[in-house]
């Protein structure tokens, strides 16, 4: 269980991270619609699923019951997770950790173009560097990173136990 949790979790993670840092080096990472960072997500997670399957398939000869299949699927999600955390933290050093000063720069451009002067955009930069201030903490960052993909994952499990539960979903093909 742990070789799955472990294969299928790096799998995640590395596809949630590789197509997140496109989306930065292409200069759309951060003003691109979250709907699509969690599409992602969803989509790098669903291997979960394809593990949970694996594993009941394989190794329990079709049939796994809800509590055992929702801990391997958290234990993906929890690996994809830590990978996720681990690349971006790699990539944070690598472009000298200027990501954040790069986001704060486009959330008050963005305040500047709707309009926003006087106390309210000074409200707006008050709040900019108390983020700023928290993202330079890496253990605040790394909650907040894992806090980013770790709640898809975990629904990914809750789907994917319930789902696999019945040995009639999906269920395994015999040899011919």
């Amino acid at each position: 269980m742990a070789r799955i949790m472990l294969i299928y979790g790096l799998i995640s993670g590395a596809v949630i991270i590789a197509v997140s840092i496109i989306f930065l080096v292409n200069g759309s990472g951060h003003h691109s619609s979250v709907w699509l960072g969690y599409l992602v997500m969803v989509v790098g997670l669903s291997s979960i699923f394809v593990g949970v399957r694996q594993y009941r398939d394989k190794t329990l000869g079709g049939v796994i019951r809800f509590w055992p299949a929702l801990g391997l699927g958290l234990g993906i999600a929890v690996v994809a997770s830590l990978v996720y955390v681990a690349i971006w933290e790699a990539y944070l050093a690598f472009s000298h950790y200027n990501f954040m000063d790069e986001y704060a720069a486009s959330v008050l451009a963005h305040k500047r173009a709707a309009g926003v002067t006087g106390a309210d955009y000074q409200k707006a930069v008050a709040e900019v560097d108390k983020m700023r201030a928290i993202y330079a903490n890496p253990l605040a960052r790394f909650g907040m990173t894992f806090i980013e993909i770790f709640p898809v994952g975990l629904v990914m499990a809750l789907v994917s136990a319930a789902l696999l539960q019945n040995p009639r979903v999906l269920p395994a093909r015999a040899a011919a």
